[in-house]
């Protein structure tokens, strides 16, 4: 039985996958900087996550883009846009050409302005008061309670 302390011993080395340069925070920050919020999603208030399937060929270049979880509203587009700008660090594999998938995802979130705030009408009501209409609160605009006060 050999030991890895032989010199007959060599460390088993695989074939390399390929890597965004400068790892996972540079590629949030790429996305974070190349994002343009679609006009559409922001007028319908529109937030979510659209996920991505692509390969990366053995020189870097990004193809083959679909969508497997999609937003709509055009975020899906803007999704493809935005993985097709992506390059990626060439690898060689013992001059093997090969293709890797890759997924991922990206969030589109509003921007602070613009995200709906829940918000709460109370009306208080007292016996001597209890003959004018209560206001009426449209549905769909926030939460309504009422108290009694006897």
């Amino acid at each position: 039985m050999k030991n890895r302390s032989d010199k007959g011993h060599k460390e088993k080395k695989f074939l390399e996958i390929p890597s965004y340069p400068g790892g996972k925070q540079a590629f949030i920050k790429f996305i974070e900087e190349q994002l343009i919020y679609p006009e559409e999603a922001l007028q319908n208030l529109i937030e979510g996550t659209v996920y991505l399937e692509y390969t990366v060929d053995n020189i870097g270049t990004v193809g083959d883009v679909i969508i497997t979880h999609g937003v709509g509203f055009g975020c899906d587009e803007e999704a493809l846009r935005l993985v097709s700008l992506l390059r990626y660090d060439p690898k060689r594999n013992r001059g093997i050409r090969m293709k890797t998938k890759m997924k991922t995802r990206i969030r589109f979130d509003l921007p602070a302005h613009l995200k709906p705030q829940p918000t709460i009408n109370i009306t208080y009501t007292s016996p001597v008061t209890e003959n004018k209409i209560p206001p009426v609160v449209n549905p769909g605009e926030g939460y309504g309670y009422t108290i009694n006060l006897e």
